[in-house]
C-alpha cells in the first residue's frame, strides 16, 4: 500500500533516490531538472526535493547549458564515488552469503542486492589466470554457499520491507499498524527504527516505540500499512548497540534482568555443544561421563526454555529453579498428550 505523499509507481522514494544518484554519477556533464524528473517519472517539484536529499551526501552544482537553456545538475568531479576494487576471493566470499537475502525477494531492496550480486557473478565467472584457470575455480560460486534453514516468505510484505529499510537508512519515523504478542487487535504506532536485523532467516527491527517511550524489537510479520515520514528525522542514540538486543542462538530479547543459567549435556551432545557459541557469555566445563556443563547469563528465560526442550533427553537444567520448573512442566504436558488412552470396550454382538 502506498504511503501518503509517496510518488505513484513501481519504485519507492528510496529506490528513486538511488536511481537519481546513479544518473548524476553517470552524467558528469550534467542533466537538466526536467530530464531527471522524466527519467524517474516524478514531477519537477518532487525532483527539486530529491536533489536536496542528494545534496546531503554530495556537493551538487547547477551550471547553464551551452547556448542557454535549462540548468544542468551534476555532482562535482571531486565528489563522484570511486570504484570499489575486489579480488576474486573477496567476490566469492560475498557470493557465498547471497542466499541470506532470499526472504527479501520481491522488494526493491532485494532488487538492489540482486543487481549487485549479478555484477559479482559476472566477475566471478570470468576465466581466471594461470595453468588451472577455469578448472579449480569452476562454478566456485555454487560450491561455497550459505543455505537458510527455514527462511520465511515475505512476498506479501515487500511494501512494509521497503518502508522499513528506507526508515532505517534515512533515520525517519515509521508509522504502522502492529499487533503485539498477546494482543488480539492491531494498533497504530510510531517508531524510530534504529536497526533492521535478519536473524534466523526472519526480519526484525530494533527501534524506539514513541508512545511507550522505550526501545523494543518488532517483527516484520506483524507490520502492516507502513508509512515512512518524508518530512521528519530522528537522531540515533550514541549509546545504541544492536548486539545488546540479541541472545545469540537464543533469539532477539532485551531485559535489564540478568539470570545465570546452567545446563548439563550428555556425552552424545557434548561435541556439538563445544562446536557452537550459543551465547556471548558462554562458559563450558567438562563433567563426568564425557558430558559438558554450559553456563550463560541471559535476560529472558522464554527462548532458553524452547532451546533446552529441543535437546530432549540430551540436556538437563541445573539452575535457575524457575527454568527447571518451566522445562519440567512442558515435558509433563507433552508426555500427557501421548499417554495411551484406555481402549473402548466393544459392544457384544448377538
Amino acid at each position: 500500500m502506498n504511503s501518503v505523499g509517496r510518488p505513484q509507481g513501481r519504485f519507492t522514494q528510496h529506490r528513486r533516490l538511488d536511481l537519481l544518484r546513479e544518473l548524476l554519477s553517470r552524467n558528469p556533464r550534467g542533466v537538466s531538472l526536467y530530464e531527471l524528473a522524466d527519467a524517474l517519472s516524478v514531477s519537477p517539484r518532487t525532483m527539486r526535493r530529491y536533489l536536496k536529499e542528494v545534496e546531503r551526501e554530495f556537493d551538487l552544482e547547477a551550471k547553464p547549458a551551452r547556448g542557454g537553456g535549462a540548468l544542468l545538475w551534476r555532482i562535482r568531479a571531486s565528489e563522484i564515488p570511486r570504484k570499489v576494487e575486489l579480488r576474486r576471493t573477496q567476490a566469492y566470499a560475498i557470493l557465498a552469503a547471497r542466499r541470506l537475502f532470499e526472504p527479501m525477494r520481491g522488494s526493491a531492496l532485494f532488487e538492489e542486492i540482486d543487481l549487485a550480486i549479478n555484477k559479482l557473478l559476472a566477475f566471478a565467472q570470468r576465466p581466471g589466470r594461470g595453468p588451472n584457470a577455469g578448472l579449480a575455480d569452476a562454478r566456485l560460486e555454487d560450491r561455497f554457499l550459505y543455505l537458510p534453514f527455514a527462511p520465511k516468505n515475505y512476498a506479501d510484505k515487500t511494501d512494509e520491507l521497503d518502508d522499513l529499510f528506507q526508515a532505517v537508512s534515512d533515520l525517519r519515523p515509521l508509522s504502522l499498524l502492529y499487533k503485539s504478542g498477546g494482543r488480539t487487535k492491531e494498533e497504530r504506532i510510531v517508531i524510530h527504527p534504529y536497526a533492521m536485523v535478519l536473524h534466523r532467516d526472519a526480519i526484525y527491527c530494533v527501534g524506539f516505540h514513541v508512545e511507550r517511550g522505550e526501545v523494543r524489537t518488532f517483527v516484520l510479520d506483524r507490520m502492516r500499512d507502513t508509512q515512512c515520514s518524508y518530512t521528519e528525522r530522528f537522531a540515533l542514540p550514541d549509546d545504541f548497540a544492536v548486539n545488546e538486543y540479541f541472545q545469540g542462538e537464543l533469539g532477539v530479547w532485551k531485559s535489564d534482568k540478568r539470570q545465570k543459567v546452567v545446563v548439563e549435556f550428555d556425552a552424545q551432545a557434548a561435541e556439538y555443544v563445544r562446536m557452537r557459541r550459543v551465547h556471548a557469555t558462554q562458559k563450558l566445563q567438562a563433567i563426568a561421563g564425557g558430558g559438558v556443563r554450559l553456563t550463560i547469563t541471559v535476560g529472558n528465560l522464554n527462548p532458553v526454555t524452547s532451546w533446552v526442550l529441543e535437546w530432549g533427553a540430551r540436556a538437563k537444567v541445573i539452575e535457575p529453579p524457575e527454568l527447571v520448573e518451566r522445562v519440567r512442566t512442558e515435558l509433563e504436558q507433552a508426555l500427557a498428550a501421548y499417554k495411551r488412552r484406555p481402549a473402548k470396550k466393544k459392544r457384544a454382538t448377538r
